[in-house]
């Protein structure tokens, strides 16, 4: 089963996926809206016709992310099956990379991370996340690095360094605290992660 990237986003939410589900979280959910509209904008973009309304899409994201008190650009690179939990002080830098089946909880920053390099050029980079990456409440993520997959990152840990797939990371600054973990994904889309 193949499912569109708002479809897996919808399975998340509720464990499976419609259209009448889709219209109930857009009425109904802070927290969905805001993935309904950034879907919306992003494919808009790529159609011909659709840009046209995208002005109009833009809009209605920014009130969308304003209603649910979180900064999430319709721009950010997302895969299918995002869910976002609570949302309230969610920050997600435009350039972050966000993959399949990822789990965000309220308060999570996803940012830029800005470094002087010795001869004075300033090295700027955004957090990936790879398939099915659980993040806590307020944890902080930033700089070039990557989350491997199935890795979890617990509630305030504050990460800057590249951390590999199926791990607990914990702490400021964020230490792995164990290894091979299993995934927390409930409600997994079937997207073909693997």
């Amino acid at each position: 089963m193949s499912l569109t990237p708002l479809q897996a986003d919808t399975h998340r939410f509720y464990g499976r996926s419609s259209t009448a589900l889709v219209v109930r979280g857009f009425l109904t959910n802070r927290t969905f809206r805001p993935l309904i509209t950034l879907r919306w904008c992003q494919n808009l973009r790529r159609s011909g016709v659709g840009r046209l309304l995208l002005p109009f899409c833009k809009v209605l994201h920014r009130f969308a992310t304003h209603n649910a008190c979180m900064d999430l650009s319709w721009a950010t690179v997302m895969g299918p099956g995002v869910v976002l939990t609570h949302g309230w002080g969610l920050v997600v830098s435009p350039g972050a990379r966000i993959g399949a089946n990822v789990t965000l909880f309220h308060g999570v920053t996803l940012g830029r991370r800005d470094r002087i390099a010795a001869d004075g050029t300033r090295q700027i980079g955004y957090p990936t996340l790879e398939d099915e990456v659980w993040v806590g409440a307020h944890a902080v993520i930033v700089g070039a690095i990557t989350i491997g997959r199935g890795s979890r990152i617990g509630a305030g840990a504050f990460v800057t360094e590249d951390i590999p797939p199926y791990s607990v990371v914990t702490g400021n600054p964020g230490r792995i605290v164990k290894s091979q973990c299993t995934p927390d994904v409930y409600n997994p889309a079937p997207v073909g992660t693997d």
